[in-house]
Formats: structure tokens, C-alpha cells, sequence
């Protein structure tokens, strides 16, 4: 029975563990410090944040609660997708046509920045590119042709191409499909590789790193005191990148984002010909569904299959067995293959789909980022880049142009948010069987 582990510093016990590159350790936080900007989350916000800081100047301390990447963007789909937020169209009365225009834009620039970072630091996280939208009815196929108009309309530079249903064996060896959209600007990686290598691009940086230095309150006032178990951090600004493991430290944030969950399987290596049976370009690929699935092959040719959010608050008695019955709707013909490992996690969705980025009210040294809602990979690295810009006095119009958009508090608290939103997503699901 796989579980997954809620009360551990460890790492999820993932494919990614397993295979990571490289062996970080940094200490936990002893005693006072003093700097710029402390950071708090380990992920890719906090990260980034750090090497957009720190090669700025900044005197940089960030906090991670537990080891750097141990939330989503340790143990996430490793899925680069361009797009940021979902139907940004409902957003023209409040930003007008080009501020819609820019979020699209942004959309497109955010998987350009993980691009650029990877390559200038020469981070090994097996990218690759090649992604592709599959289509689970005929209108989808209808809506991939407008969004490949859309695209080419802003100017985008990479292969875009309309499967019809008989060339879906081009992408994939599964006939559950009707169609699909092939993107070469987007593609996958090994999201804790990419984590861990971000992490030592900061320290070279002259960033500080602390882990298991969980922020338990923060201070607030032109100096902000962060504390930790054993020690305080005093900065002149705070950055709160926590996202869904947020948690108590900040009510009015973690009200704003529902912790959702996420489960991933990797099946045993199948060899590069069963591999290339399945998914024969390598690429990713995720479907149209409420409780959508997502898969791609692994290095060593295993293939990962996630997806099954879950909004319930409530992760499966065994989640190798919940996600096996899913992969087998879709790879029928690996019903002998072995499942190595199983895993899930928190990825933070807001209610209106758009990330999450602005001040707190009456502390303005106090910025945040968070509510990627699936689109974390990409999102966090282009909302680190703006926050940084806007703490510097670079050109803020992006990171104001996200700030201008109200997201509102989920209802029901923490114990009933959970259980409102998981009925209302059933019955989403309910209406695409109709």
C-alpha cells in the first residue's frame, strides 16, 4: 500500500528521490541574521526569487520549512506548458484587451524563462521538448485549432500542428483520443533536478539557504522579524512563497489557495522499443478532462502517469492501485508492467485560475506569489522574475499588472473550502458525461 508520507522532512518517495543528481544539505537556521529579503519556501518561487535577488545585490536568507523541493516543485508532473492561468479572457473588463494580451504573452515568456535558466546555469534535468493536448471529444479538437490561431496571432515561434484522428499514433499508442494540438515550445523534465539545480545556483549566487527552519510568525513593520524554532531572520523585505503548504503562518494568503492533490506513478523501466510504443516523440502529453491525466516517459524509459486532483482534502488509501486503474483506461497493454513507485502532493489552486501576486494589504515590504493552479513549473519562475523587478525598481508593470486582479477567499474556512470546492468539481465531471 503506497501512502504518502505527511509527517516527514524526507523527500516524497518519487522516481524523482530516486534518481536526483545531486546531494544538497543546508543547515537549519541558528540564531539572528540580518539581510534584505528573506525568503520563505524552498520551491521554484523561493528559489528563483533568490537567484533574481542576489544577482541584483540583495543580501538573501530564504527558509524552507523541510529540504529545498520537497513540495510540488519536487514532486510535480514535470510538465513545462506555456500558459499562465485559465481563460484569461474573463479578465477584459478589469485589464482591458492589452492587458489580456500581455498575461498571453507572459504565458509564453514563462516557459522561455525555465529555458534560459537551465542554460545558464547548465542544469542536468533531462529536458526535453515536444508536448502535446489530446483530445477526449471532437470539440476539443475545435478548440486546439483556435488556440493554434491565437498562438501564431502573438507571434509564437515554435512547431504548432493539428492531429486529426488518424495521425493520433503519431504521439500516442493509446486510441482514446480524437485529435490533438503538437507544441515543440513546450515539454518536460526532472522537476526536483531542476529544484536541487536552482538551489546551488543561488548559493554560488551568495544566497543563504536554511531547510528544516520552518517559519513558525512573522513580525511585520518597515523591519520584518521572521522566526524560526532557533533563530529570527531581520530583513528590510519579505517574500512569502510558501503556495499551498502556506499553511497557518499567513490566514489571509492560505485563504486564497485550496491545497489540492496530486498523484503520479512510474512503472518499471519497458525498454526504449515498449517505450517508444506508448509515446513514440517522447513528448508530453495531457488530456482535456476535469480530473485530467498526464503522462511522458522517464530517462530510463519508465513511464509517469499523473493526474486525479483531488480537491477532498482526502489523498487514496493506495495510490498505486488508484492510479494504475487510470493508466490501464489509456495503456491497457501495460496491465503486467510493475508500478516502481507512487507518489502525490499539494499543488495550490486559486478560484479564479490566474497565480496569485502582490502585496499584503498596509505592508508593502511584503510580497507573495502562489495559486499557480497547475501551471507551477513554468509560472513561478515568471513571478519570481517580476517580483524581483518590482522589490529592485525595475520596470513593476507586469508584476502590477497581476496584482491589479482581486482573488477572492475561498468559502467555508479551512475544514469546509476543501469538501464545497471536491462537489462542485464533481459536478463538473458529471457534466462532461452528458
Amino acid at each position: 500500500m503506497s501512502r504518502i508520507p505527511t509527517h516527514t522532512d524526507q523527500h516524497a518517495p518519487s522516481w524523482y528521490a530516486a534518481s536526483a543528481n545531486r546531494a544538497l544539505a543546508f543547515p537549519a537556521l541558528d540564531g539572528e541574521i540580518g539581510v534584505d529579503v528573506c525568503i520563505v519556501g524552498g520551491g521554484y518561487t523561493g528559489l528563483n526569487c533568490a537567484i533574481e535577488l542576489a544577482r541584483r545585490g540583495y543580501a538573501v536568507a530564504l527558509l524552507e520549512a523541510r529540504q529545498i523541493g520537497w513540495g510540488a516543485s519536487g514532486r510535480n508532473g514535470g510538465q513545462l506548458i506555456r500558459g499562465v492561468g485559465h481563460g484569461v479572457e474573463r479578465f477584459l473588463p478589469l485589464l482591458g484587451e492589452d492587458g489580456v494580451r500581455r498575461l498571453k504573452l507572459y504565458g509564453l515568456e514563462a516557459v522561455e524563462l525555465v529555458r534560459r535558466r537551465i542554460a545558464e546555469f547548465a542544469i542536468d534535468c533531462d529536458l526535453r521538448w515536444g508536448y502535446c493536448d489530446l483530445a477526449n471529444r471532437p470539440q476539443h479538437l475545435e478548440d486546439f485549432a483556435r488556440a493554434r490561431d491565437e498562438l501564431l496571432a502573438l507571434g509564437y515561434r515554435h512547431e504548432l500542428r493539428l492531429l486529426q484522428p488518424e495521425q493520433m499514433p503519431e504521439v500516442v499508442g493509446s486510441d482514446r483520443y480524437c485529435g490533438g494540438l503538437i507544441d515543440m515550445g513546450s515539454g518536460h523534465l526532472h522537476p526536483l533536478n531542476l529544484a536541487l539545480g536552482e538551489a546551488a545556483a543561488a548559493v554560488g549566487l551568495g544566497a543563504r539557504l536554511f531547510e528544516r527552519s520552518a517559519a513558525t510568525r512573522i513580525d511585520y513593520g518597515a523591519q520584518i522579524l521572521v522566526h524560526t524554532a532557533r533563530g529570527r531572520v531581520r530583513a528590510e523585505r519579505l517574500i512569502l512563497a510558501g503556495n499551498a503548504y502556506l499553511a497557518g503562518l499567513q490566514p489571509q494568503l492560505a485563504g486564497k489557495v485550496l491545497p489540492a492533490g496530486s498523484y503520479i506513478i512510474a512503472t518499471e523501466p519497458l525498454g526504449e522499443a515498449r517505450a517508444r510504443q506508448l509515446i513514440p516523440r517522447d513528448m508530453a502529453l495531457c488530456d482535456q478532462r476535469v480530473a485530467l491525466d498526464y503522462f511522458r516517459l522517464s530517462r530510463d524509459r519508465r513511464l509517469l502517469f499523473g493526474g486525479a486532483c483531488h480537491y477532498s482534502g482526502r489523498d487514496p488509501a493506495d495510490i498505486a492501485a488508484y492510479m494504475r486503474a487510470k493508466m490501464l483506461k489509456v495503456f491497457p497493454q501495460l496491465r503486467e508492467a510493475r508500478i516502481d513507485y507512487a507518489w502525490g502532493g499539494m499543488i495550490g489552486i486559486g478560484a479564479n485560475r490566474l497565480p496569485q501576486l502582490g502585496r499584503l494589504p498596509e505592508q508593502p515590504n511584503v510580497f507573495y506569489a502562489q495559486a499557480y493552479s497547475g501551471h507551477g513549473l513554468n509560472a513561478s519562475h515568471l513571478a519570481a522574475q517580476l517580483l524581483a523587478m518590482a522589490i529592485h525598481g525595475e520596470d513593476s508593470s507586469g508584476f502590477e499588472l497581476f496584482a491589479k486582479v482581486p482573488h477572492p477567499t475561498f468559502l467555508g474556512g479551512p475544514r469546509l473550502r476543501a469538501p464545497l470546492l471536491a462537489l462542485g468539481m464533481l459536478w463538473e465531471q458529471i457534466k462532461e458525461r452528458l
